[in-house]
């Protein structure tokens, strides 16, 4: 039996979202990703876990060059291939150059928002006996929600490192925040303290 373990994800921290020289860049997301610094938090975050002995995994939103994976309907992800937003094996879908991604860390492409939903995720996490997930990323109102709320469904322990996430907006990512604070537990990456349970 597996000891019980930790693992810091790192939620859509790809070039597409998060770059100043990426199509978010001059947006609403890509203002508030510079204003609170996300980048340069989510780094020494990474740091901070390494140095605990915590895992670390990064999610990334990704279509396949044709697009097959993509919902024509979703109002999220319908422009996808008309604007070539998140093509696999291209840069947009690279984690951002500022944050240290290891060979050995999870490498998790999902298709949808949520990063349980049709993946492995789950199937990884239970190999490496991880009850308790830490994570941030971008947006506060998709994936973070996503990836707490089915976290916690799934009877994993949940810490959001607030200062480490962005929305389209400082009001949406507060409610954001305000409203997972139910399911799991706030934190930033000072005051956090990384370890397994």
């Amino acid at each position: 039996m597996r000891q019980p373990r930790s693992i810091y994800l790192v939620l859509d921290m790809e070039n597409d979202l998060v770059h100043d020289d990426g199509p978010s860049a001059k947006g609403p997301l890509g203002e508030q990703v510079r204003q609170r610094q996300v980048v340069a938090r989510t780094a020494g975050a990474i740091q901070k876990a390494r140095q605990a002995g915590v895992l670390v995994g990064f999610v990334r939103v990704g279509f396949s060059p044709d697009y097959h994976e993509c919902p024509a309907g979703s109002p999220v992800f319908s422009a996808a291939p008309q604007h070539g937003l998140f093509k696999l094996g291209s840069w947009g879908t690279e984690i951002h150059p500022g944050l240290e991604k290891l060979p050995a860390d999870i490498d998790m492409v999902k298709h949808r928002v949520s990063p349980f939903y049709s993946t492995t995720l789950q199937a990884q996490l239970r190999a490496q006996g991880v009850e308790r997930i830490y994570c941030s990323g971008v947006s506060t109102q998709a994936v973070v929600q996503a990836a707490v709320r089915e976290a916690h469904d799934r009877d994993y322990e949940v810490i959001v490192l607030e200062d480490a996430c962005a929305a389209h907006s400082a009001e949406e990512h507060a409610n954001s925040i305000q409203s997972l604070a139910r399911f799991c537990k706030i934190e930033t990456t000072d005051s956090v303290v990384f370890a397994h349970p």
